[in-house]
């Protein structure tokens, strides 16, 4: 079943928060979401905030070259963040244990998931994010 597309756009880095905001309060109880958008579409930026949304208590940094970072929050539960543009071959992520990951419940928030797709589960939430390079907004459709 397909649900309406939400588009945002964003005008500046200090509305992020508002766009993290309508994307998990619209996606209640989704837990794995993908980040599509070219280089420098700001993946790790929203990610961010979606991690001060969820209250994460570390320090949140792209996982290039590990790609995987590992989250705390407030509560017991963990964030997970993958980057997968350094990612060669699937290989690399069955050696990285990603089912562990994506079905565990907690929120995997993963930059790069063309490399994957395949792999992607049926419920993972698809974020697209596009520049326009004129006034350097941003559109954000879920």
């Amino acid at each position: 079943m397909s649900q309406d597309l939400t588009q945002v756009i964003c005008n500046q880095l200090a509305d992020l928060d508002k766009v993290a905001k309508i994307l998990l309060e619209k996606y209640p109880s989704n837990r794995l979401f993908a980040f599509y958008g070219e280089m420098g579409a700001g993946k790790t930026s929203f990610i961010k905030s979606i991690c001060s949304e969820l209250k994460v208590i570390d320090n949140v940094s792209s996982p290039t070259f590990s790609i995987i970072n590992v989250y705390q929050t407030q509560t017991v539960d963990e964030v997970f963040h993958f980057d997968f543009y350094r990612i060669k071959s699937l290989e690399e992520v069955y050696d990285i244990g990603y089912e562990d990951y994506f079905y565990s419940d907690q929120y995997c928030l993963m930059e790069w998931p063309e490399m994957i797709d395949k792999l992607l589960p049926d419920d993972t939430i698809k974020v697209e994010i596009k520049v326009n390079h004129k006034n350097l907004s941003r559109t954000f459709t879920f």
